[in-house]
Formats: structure tokens, sequence, C-alpha cells
């Protein structure tokens, strides 16, 4: 097959290998690079300072440089589950809830096998070796606005890309290969017309006029990311979400049309993140979190983030024990993290007897953290 002929069938070649759909861009300086730029300056990238690296603005300003002799970039989208905890659905106050992309195998292993076995492919139907690389949420890259180019979607207001037939429940991935490949689609209208249901559902309000997220205040950020502790102001919007956020995407009307049935069974979610109980995932050690949550996403948070988001959940919805664990945490756990939170959690239910245990546990706690959270406490109620 010619190499030319590849451009009129990527679509067909990216459902034959577990994608959804495909489209062809070209390395080129970016149309959205000045609102990144900006966003960065703004300060709206929080703790993520690797961001801000001269080399990694660098790529993002020219992608030609992650493969140098690239050509064209195949971009491809692939659909996970719709959230199976719905929208406004009431769950179990012992149970908290996980993004629907992390509720199966970890993504960025899942594609980049596919777009390895995509570019074999290639290389067989053009009868020759590829040069390529695979990134998907792995590079340097201002990914939505490559699929843009590729035709496969627009950027909504959540800064989320929407297909028009898939929704915004997508994963993204690329292949920078050396293959001369002409676009065969174009850049997709937007439609979100006067539609806000997305800024006015979000509980702390970090979408931005300009589409993009200040993720100082996304719970997806401050639940995964964020390596210290989550701001006094932020901690009841958690609700029960302990690993990302769903709820942008879930108001969303282009959603509403989403079809589960060509969602990779490697995708969906297990029962075990179907039924986290939250009273067994804030006992977890170290040890056993890495075991339980290998091949997932969840790894993501580490396992003092994951504690730490489980303890605040706790206490923005107690189960009858819940004080007796927590307390046994703030005892028990070394990690200054986990025990802050879990100090905070108890503090919602606090009672006679345990204000006791936590101003004796005050005397002898050495770390700042802990014991600035344990002074907000006891003061509080005095």
């Amino acid at each position: 097959m010619g190499v030319s002929n590849l451009s009129l069938i990527i679509k067909d070649i990216a459902q034959q290998h577990g994608f959804v759909d495909g489209g062809i861009t070209h390395p080129q300086r970016p149309d959205h690079l000045g609102t990144y730029l900006a966003w960065l300056s703004e300060g709206h990238a929080a703790d993520m300072t690797y961001l801000k690296r001269t080399g990694a603005i660098a790529v993002r300003e020219n992608p030609a440089l992650l493969h140098p002799g690239c050509r064209s970039i195949l971009v491809f989208i692939a659909r996970y589950p719709t959230p199976f905890v719905q929208e406004n659905q009431v769950i179990s106050p012992r149970h908290g809830r996980v993004a629907a992309y992390a509720g199966g195998q970890d993504y960025h292993t899942v594609l980049i096998e596919q777009l390895d076995r995509l570019a074999a492919d290639l290389e067989e139907r053009t009868q020759g070796p590829i040069s390529y690389r695979a990134f998907t949420d792995s590079g340097p890259l201002l990914e939505r606005e490559l699929a843009f180019k590729a035709g496969l979607g627009w950027i909504g207001r959540n800064s989320c890309l929407i297909s028009p037939k898939h929704g915004s429940y997508v994963y993204i991935a690329e292949l920078f290969t050396d293959l001369p490949l002409e676009s065969q689609g174009s850049p997709i209208d937007d439609h979100c017309g006067s539609c806000h249901r997305c800024v006015d559902a979000c509980p702390t309000q970090c979408i931005l006029p300009n589409r993009t997220i200040a993720a100082e205040r996304c719970l997806s950020y401050l639940t995964i990311e964020n390596r210290g502790e989550i701001s006094r102001g932020l901690r009841s919007a958690l609700g029960d979400w302990i690993f990302g956020c769903d709820i942008c995407q879930q108001v969303c009307p282009w959603n509403r049309r989403a079809n589960d049935s060509c969602v990779d069974d490697k995708f969906l979610p297990t029962g075990h993140i179907k039924e986290l109980d939250l009273a067994k995932e804030l006992q977890l050690s170290e040890m056993d979190f890495k075991r339980i949550y290998q091949g997932s996403p969840l790894l993501r948070s580490k396992h003092a983030g994951y504690l730490r988001n489980v303890a605040l959940v706790i206490g923005n919805h107690p189960f009858p024990e819940a004080r007796e664990l927590l307390l046994r945490v703030i005892q028990k756990e070394e990690k200054p993290l986990i025990r802050a939170a879990a100090v905070w959690a108890i503090g919602r239910i606090l009672d006679d007897k345990v204000r006791g245990e936590l101003i004796a546990l005050q005397e002898e706690e050495k770390d700042v953290l802990v014991r600035q959270e344990l002074s907000q406490i006891l003061s509080a109620g005095e």
C-alpha cells in the first residue's frame, strides 16, 4: 500500500487497534501556546513546577523536538466508560468515588501497547521501517490541540476534548512518525454554544473563562497531583471524591450520547473500585496499597495522598465507627499528611471523649502540620 493511501483509511486503522477515531496533523507551533504560557504565569499550574521547565516549554512550542524527523502526527482517541456512579446519585457514606477514567487498568500502559501494534501494522502496510515515537499523557504536549487540529473534536468550556460522536470520556494518544501523511480532516467547530452547565456545576469554580482550569482549585489536581495538604476551604468540596472528579463531564450534554459498547474491557471498573469501602481503604499499608492498585492509575496519588483523600472524605460523610477509626489513625499512622487529614475529619464529629484524647496527643505531637490541625480543631470548640 502506498503511503498516501494511509491518510484515507486512518480512521479504519484506528478502529482496528482499539481506538474509536483517528486523524492526522503536523508538528507546528500550537495556536493555544500563548494561552498556555499565560496560564503558567498566572500560577494556575499550582505546584506542577515541571510544566514550567524551559525544556518542557520549548518542546510544547515545537513538538518536532520530541522526535527529530517527524513529518506527521497521528492522533487517536479511545473511549473510557461513563461514570459508574451517575450525576447526583447518592451512594453509601461508607464508599468513595473515583474518576471514571481510573477505574480500570492504567491507560498509559494499555494505549502505548496499542500504538506499538498500530505502528507495526503501518510498517507492514507500507512494506518498510517506520521511525516513530508514541505518547499518551506522557510527554510535554498540548494534546487536546493536536486532537483538535486532527479533526477529532473541539476543546470544550470545561477544557476537555469533546468528540461530537463520543463525547469527552476519551483518552488521547499520539504517534509521531516520519511518514509524509496528509491531513484528511479539518478542525471541528465549537458546539458548546451558550451552555455553562460545567461551569455552574463545578464545586470549586475552577473552570476559567478562557477554557483553562485553575489547578489549585481543581479536585482532580488536589486529589492526584497535589503532594501536600488540601486547603481547609476546599476540603468540604471533595464530597465523596477520593481520586479525581467527573462532575464537569457528567453534566455535559454531549456525553448523553456516549456509547460504552466501544470501551475496551481493560478500562472497565473492577468490583473493588465500584465498592471502595472508606474504612478499609484508610487502613491500607503502603505495601497493600501498591499491591492492590498495581497497574491502576490510582497509584498516581501515592499512598500518603490517597489516604489523605480518604480521611477527608470520611470527614465529609462520617459513618458510625468513623471516630474510633480516625482516632486510631491519628495515634498510630506514621505519615503526618495522613494524620493531619484524620484530625480535620474527626473534628467534624468531635465529642468530649475524643476531645480529651486529642488534647493528650497535642502535647506529644512533634509534626508542625499535625499540631496546627489539632490546635484549630481544639480551639474551635472552646
